[in-house]
């Protein structure tokens, strides 16, 4: 069996390359965390095969732990009705054995204890052979977002004996699945720590197939390397313009501009414009000139020409939102838009 992980670069195809594998006759389970990464998918899926091929399964992460490795199992013997988002009280703290450590009062089960409940149930090997029944590969992608129990039960399941490919860009993680405590707490702070747990999983990491972006130019992966600090190399050698703008007037022009995207750090949905947040913009490939919003901090951090010293998680996201650029990269203050803010 073929079990690999692959280390993938911004824009550099790794959602095209997994649709590109897949055919009409072997049975496909893949999962994916966000919602948009799903409906991408989803999307390449249908205009690859001109419909959705019924041996293709596509999950959303937390609809294949739950309806997948928990319902079948252990739902009507826990009597639960679904999962929730809600974080459990701190205390009392129950055993890792009592199930009031997993389960809501009202019999919901907690989302970041789910894998764990699934693994103190001893379910793993069930899994498996569940896996092994339906399924002949196992893909998932954006991997770098499984984190806390989950990330351990992902790395156990990846035992089945089906082709596993695990598909991320350790720079992209901008999201847990889910955090519980200090489980898994430090896993991405330390890249060569990252990858090897993978390979301790015996899965072969590959960091060479999926190294260059077929999306940004020269120029926005030259900025990226330089300025943010995370090493991306570029396909071809296509130029595009790196600016920063504040003049209010041409703000204004780029605010109003339907066709260039303005990327926040948060609360977009604020403003009354063709607009995303940083983070959320990951798993988009169909934006071309894109305009990144930045806070007082960042701002300062582009007057002192460099933002490798900014906090990790916010430097990930502004790598998502400059990535997203297959053209120009436009940098404005968001200090010039507060009179078109929303309370």
């Amino acid at each position: 069996m073929d079990k690999r992980v692959v280390f993938a670069v911004a824009g550099s195809g790794k959602t095209s390359r997994l649709v590109a594998s897949l055919d009409e006759e072997k049975r496909f389970l893949i999962v994916t965390y966000t919602e948009s990464n799903y409906s991408n998918l989803r999307g390449k899926i249908i205009n690859r095969f001109g419909y959705f091929p019924a041996n293709i399964t596509l999950y959303t992460y937390f609809k294949f732990l739950h309806g997948f490795c928990y319902r079948p199992f252990l739902r009507s013997d826990k009597n639960t009705i679904g999962i929730t988002f809600k974080l459990p009280l701190a205390y009392p703290r129950y055993a890792l054995t009592d199930d009031r450590r997993y389960v809501s009062t009202n019999r919901q089960v907690y989302a970041n204890r789910l894998a764990k409940f699934i693994e103190q149930s001893h379910l793993v090997g069930a899994i498996i052979a569940r896996m092994e029944k339906y399924f002949d590969a196992f893909f998932v992608d954006e991997v770098q977002d499984f984190a806390g129990h989950d990330f351990n039960l992902l790395l156990a399941i990846s035992a089945a004996e089906l082709n596993v490919s695990f598909v991320g860009d350790f720079f992209q993680h901008t999201f847990d699945t889910s955090r519980d405590g200090n489980v898994n707490a430090s896993l991405h702070k330390d890249y060569t720590v990252y990858e090897a747990k993978f390979k301790k999983a015996k899965l072969l990491v590959d960091t060479d197939s999926l190294k260059k972006s077929r999306r940004c130019s020269k120029s926005v992966c030259d900025f990226i390397t330089e300025k943010i600090g995370i090493e991306i190399e570029a396909y071809d050698r296509r130029e595009s313009v790196i600016r920063y703008e504040d003049n209010p007037e041409a703000v204004l022009a780029l605010y109003r501009d339907p066709e260039t995207v303005k990327l926040f750090y948060r609360e977009h949905h604020k403003y009354s414009c063709h607009s995303q947040n940083w983070g959320a913009s990951k798993g988009v490939d169909h934006y071309h000139d894109v305009c990144v919003v930045l806070n007082p901090a960042n701002v300062r951090a582009w007057k002192k020409g460099s933002f490798r010293d900014i906090n990790a998680e916010t430097r990930n996201k502004l790598y998502v939102a400059c990535s997203r650029a297959r053209g120009n990269l436009t940098f404005i203050p968001e200090s010039l838009l507060k009179a078109y803010k929303q309370s």
